[in-house]
């Protein structure tokens, strides 16, 4: 079923393999993200520092960077602003969740040049989709 998801998104061979970078700290969704970056057999990586981040990024040029908007641990609006910011890296897409309630961490994700920011139900209802059209916005997608 994920195959003929990732095919059906992306018109790519399932075996093409996208990298996504993860920026989440929370046990409970880092764990969910690997599950089902591995079924759809997207490589995956986690950075929990901003300088890690950022590293990860320029090295492995991710399709898809992945912010918890409520982590204290990777600065999100921050690091989501240096990520756009800097060359090479404008393009790479990047999706943020956060509580829904926390309206004003939403609204500086945006700013901050997220491409979609999602309540955290939603993220978590979506995530085998947001993961699999991970191929839209860069041009290195097949790492």
């Amino acid at each position: 079923m994920i195959v003929r998801q990732f095919t059906a998104l992306t018109g790519s061979r399932w075996y093409d393999r996208l990298m996504v970078l993860a920026a989440v700290d929370d046990l409970l969704f880092s764990s969910k993200i690997r599950t089902t970056a591995k079924q759809a057999g997207i490589e995956l990586t986690f950075a929990r520092s901003p300088q890690d981040i950022l590293e990860q990024a320029r090295t492995l040029r991710p399709s898809l960077v992945v912010f918890d908007l409520n982590s204290t641990k990777t600065a999100p609006i921050e690091t989501i602003g240096a990520l756009k910011g800097e060359p090479g890296l404008g393009a790479t897409r990047v999706v943020a969740f956060a509580s829904h309630v926390h309206t004003e961490l939403i609204a500086s994700a945006r700013q901050a040049g997220a491409d979609q920011v999602l309540p955290r139900s939603a993220f978590a209802a979506n995530l085998a989709e947001i993961l699999l059209s991970s191929t839209s916005g860069s041009p290195d997608h097949t790492r």
